[in-house]
């Protein structure tokens, strides 16, 4: 077996699909499929089933790509190794993240890793899906929360505490809650994100109930929804802080705790990290640093906390 004929067989079935691994592979569809079948052929065995729509893998395939996946772990691992020996990162990064982080923050981000470390190309994906770094090929996802995979490193970038806001229109209109439960008496905007319709409370230790009137899978959408005076949100107070100052937007049971929304940057647990992924993630967290420092020093309360804060309020 030669190290392409992994490679190709590893591709197809990561990619679902011969017309997808094609294209990674920059070979044609039928040099592909042709290959397979050789492949099949020389081990007298079928690795995959074949639909019109669907690849699906034998048990004999699945044994043959685990054992092909570590192989292909294994040649990339020594790739990294000699690239740790590069002066600077070089190459293609791919990374993912949350629409909203991406739009407020990344951007600015990448565009200034960029002009550091010119021998780097980057593809950006801002998304509100749950990305499998290992299965798609990413270097770098950007995620909510940490993933249950003990497979992935997670490497905390940020903290933002929650807050509700409203319009002054819509507390004008409809007065101002006292407290948690006040809120099903109220017009609630949500987010997918949130997670069902109840509101969770820190302090006070209540979670409550909510209808409602605009559920959204995006957060500054539903903040533009709300600074039109259609309801409350429920959302990282950095997203809307802004608007508060401006006077479209302001705070709501501001006495309350909610639970904060933590981000991490999410990449594959190797023995060799590419040098362009831990420059890239090292840079990301410097830049937040700096802009959390620029906040305080203008005399603003910080409304995210970096990942070396974070260690600092652990027990």
């Amino acid at each position: 077996m030669g190290l392409d004929d992994a490679l190709i067989f590893t591709r197809v079935v990561e990619c679902h699909s011969f017309t997808s691994a094609a294209l990674t592979l920059n070979m044609q569809k039928s040099t592909v499929s042709r290959r397979i079948a050789q492949l099949e052929e020389r081990l007298g065995v079928r690795l995959l089933n074949r639909t019109t729509r669907k690849l699906r893998l034998t048990e004999v395939g699945q044994a043959y790509y685990e054992r092909c996946r570590q192989i292909m772990q294994e040649f990339a691992e020594a790739e990294q190794a000699i690239m740790q020996l590069q002066s600077e990162p070089t190459g293609l990064l791919r990374v993912s993240s949350p629409i909203e982080f991406g739009q407020l923050f990344l951007g600015r981000v990448v565009g200034e890793f960029m002009c550091r470390y010119p021998a780097i190309q980057v593809e950006v994906e801002l998304t509100t899906r749950t990305i499998d770094p290992v299965e798609e090929g990413i270097d770098v996802v950007i995620h909510r929360g940490r993933l249950q995979d003990s497979s992935l490193v997670a490497r905390p970038m940020m903290t933002s505490p929650r807050q509700l806001f409203a319009s002054p229109d819509y507390i004008a209109q409809h007065g101002m809650p006292k407290r948690p439960e006040d809120l099903t008496q109220h017009r609630c905007i949500n987010t997918l994100m949130d997670g069902g319709r109840k509101w969770h409370f820190n302090e006070p230790n209540v979670s409550v109930q909510i209808t409602p009137v605009l559920t959204a899978n995006n957060i500054t959408f539903a903040r533009e929804v709300a600074i039109a005076g259609a309801g409350i949100i429920n959302v990282p107070a950095f997203i809307a802080e802004p608007y508060v100052e401006q006077g479209q937007l302001c705070r709501v049971l501001e006495q309350v705790v909610l639970p904060s929304t933590e981000l991490y940057a999410l990449y594959p647990s190797r023995r060799f990290q590419a040098m362009k992924v831990k420059a890239f993630i090292d840079f990301m967290i410097e830049s937040l640093e700096k802009y959390l420092s620029e906040e305080v020093e203008a005399g603003a309360e910080p409304l995210i906390l970096s990942a070396a804060e974070q260690d600092d309020l652990q027990p």
